[in-house]
């Protein structure tokens, strides 16, 4: 009974989805400077989890035969046929979306709207070169919903940690497809960075880390934050400069892995929690 449990829950991605839950809830704690309703707060918390994991469900389903031609994700419980056929998880994933959606609409018709969009950008032209510009706008989805769920108004804080997420997406995808460059060529994946000449690809890696470093100081200014987040957005920017640079330098594989998990957790959790932490403690 735990292992059928576990396969269905592996689907939904708990690692990925737990991190989409947290920026989501720290942008709500943003929104609300620190003191959002509780009662809003947990409802937007129960969307974005629901959603989150729902829209990661889906795309496991809609990755399945590319999963199965690859080393790093062949032993997933749909390629692996641990779930079979694989459509048996298409009860589940679909209702947690579909409840997700509904609770978005409670919240306001702003969460509701960009819920819709995200679900849709991170189901659409899998595997293909408009991966990478959906991978943005699905990402931005949970910390859209989180804080206008809290703030109904599209400011300028909410438009600089989209581009803050538009800068993190195809840094942390990147260079996990730059470590795993042969599997996915193997598995036919032919689409940036695996196409470009290895040296080039991490040069885009490069700038994309030195962005991001920038809109994080930028967020600094607009949000109105604190020195802890100041303090905070500069180790970790500058140890993410100083990531994709030692990467440039070795061309090494296991250096863009490191890159891929720095930019996790380590950085965009931190930061979140660094923006949450720096409002309620003024």
């Amino acid at each position: 009974m735990h292992r059928s449990i576990g396969k269905y829950i592996e689907v939904l991605k708990p690692k990925e989805t737990s991190l989409l839950i947290f920026i989501g809830a720290l942008a709500a704690v943003v929104a609300g400077k620190g003191s959002p309703p509780l009662n809003i707060l947990f409802l937007s918390l129960v969307a974005i989890a629901l959603g989150s994991g729902g829209a990661n469900g889906l795309t496991n389903y809609l990755d399945r035969e590319v999963d199965a031609r690859m080393r790093r994700t062949q032993h997933r419980a749909l390629p692996s046929r641990r779930i079979s056929p694989p459509r048996k998880v298409l009860p589940l994933v679909v209702s947690l979306v579909t409840v997700a959606l509904a609770l978005a609409w409670i919240l306001h018709p702003l969460c509701f709207l960009f819920g819709v969009i995200g679900v849709a950008a991170a189901l659409s032209w899998r595997k293909t070169w408009a991966t990478h510009l959906l991978g943005i706008v699905a990402g931005c989805a949970p910390v859209l919903v989180g804080y206008l769920a809290i703030n109904h108004q599209l400011n300028l804080t909410i438009l600089f940690l989209c581009l803050l997420i538009a800068a993190w997406v195809p840094l942390h995808v990147w260079s996990l497809m730059t470590s795993y460059r042969d599997d996915y060529l193997g598995a036919g994946v032919r689409i940036f960075p695996v196409t470009w000449e290895t040296k080039d690809a991490i040069k885009v890696l490069v700038g994309l880390s030195v962005t991001l470093y920038g809109i994080s100081i930028a967020l600094y200014h607009v949000g109105n934050f604190g020195i802890l987040y100041l303090v905070v957005a500069n180790i970790l920017g500058m140890a993410m400069v100083f990531a994709t640079m030692r990467l440039l330098l070795s061309g090494a594989s296991w250096d863009a892995w490191r890159v891929y998990k720095l930019t996790a957790f380590p950085y965009l959790g931190f930061l979140f929690l660094a923006m949450g932490l720096d409002l309620w403690l003024l």
